[in-house]
């Protein structure tokens, strides 16, 4: 029932994601604009269906390594796939010190999981376990495709509100005195749709993510069969995103991480997972209630 309702919820904010940027389409170019963003929309999502793995992975810097580059990485994402009973997604590296990890694809036959290189010095092999785990969680429960089709759109509505501002930046530059006044009102309405349309885009993001950061926090501890590790390496992971952040992640890409990659700025005032110390905390109380040791694969 959690499932069906966490999945109705994300079709319905999807739902708003979309309306969103056939909202600034028409910002843009009116009618005539709403529906070429409507077409587009329905381009992106068709599109974020097929290659949402491919998009995620390319915009991170993802480099897929094989089991003879990588024979334990392979090794555990094996096992855990395993006992997670998906298939076995493919396996990458993203060549950066900053710690972490996430996972894509359109359902568990087309999953890919990726790691950093920073996150495998940081954390114990129990701890990697745990995080792998989690990730396989987000893909079983079928949630890489909802964030990537929400990354997509995402990032689709920042660049459309970049070009509103602009192009009424221009426009209103350029326009003569008789039109002054309705040139100043489209201006100041393209200004704040530029800045309103990136956060209400991320406010989405944040409602889509947190409900499904807790579902694969405890979907990753099934599978591992213990919750501290995971609990252990939130903890760690959330010390080092403060101390150093991927500047290579984008806003838009921020919600399919285990940890955000992306402080500062908007990212500190609208999270898109929960506070790591309540994900932590009820970890460790799952661990109390079960009373369970470590698995590692």
């Amino acid at each position: 029932m959690t499932m069906l309702v966490n999945s109705l919820k994300t079709v319905g904010l999807l739902g708003l994601l979309t309306g969103l940027f056939i909202a600034i389409g028409g910002a843009v170019g009116g009618q005539i604009g709403m529906i070429i963003a409507f077409v587009l929309a329905i381009v992106m999502n068709m599109g974020a269906w097929w290659f949402s793995d491919t998009l995620a992975l390319k915009m991170s810097g993802a480099q897929e390594v094989s089991p003879d580059e990588a024979p334990e990485l392979h090794a555990m994402v094996e096992e855990l796939s395993r006992r997670a009973g998906i298939p076995k997604p493919r396996v990458y590296i993203i060549d950066t010190d900053a710690p972490n990890a996430f996972a894509t694809g359109r359902d568990p036959a087309h999953g890919a999981v990726a790691v950093t290189t920073g996150i495998a010095r940081l954390l114990t092999r129990e701890e990697l376990a745990g995080v792998i785990a989690h990730e396989l969680a987000h893909i079983k429960h079928r949630d890489t495709l909802i964030s990537s089709v929400a990354a997509t759109i995402a990032g689709a509505i920042g660049m459309l509100a970049d070009m509103v501002m602009w192009g009424m930046i221009f426009a209103g530059l350029g326009g003569s005195d008789e039109e002054e006044g309705g040139g100043i009102a489209g201006l100041v309405g393209a200004v704040l749709t530029a800045m309103l349309a990136p956060i209400m885009a991320l406010i989405i993001q944040m409602a889509i993510s947190r409900s499904r950061e807790y579902m694969a926090d405890a979907g990753g501890a099934q599978i591992l069969g213990n919750p501290l590790p995971l609990a252990s390496a939130l903890e760690k992971l959330e010390w080092a995103a403060g101390r150093m952040p991927m500047e290579e992640a984008r806003p838009a890409t921020a919600h399919l991480y285990i940890i955000n990659p992306v402080l500062g700025g908007l990212a500190s005032l609208f999270r898109t997972h929960p506070e790591t110390h309540k994900r932590i905390s009820r970890l460790r109380a799952m661990a109390n209630r079960s009373g369970n040791t470590a698995i590692v694969a």
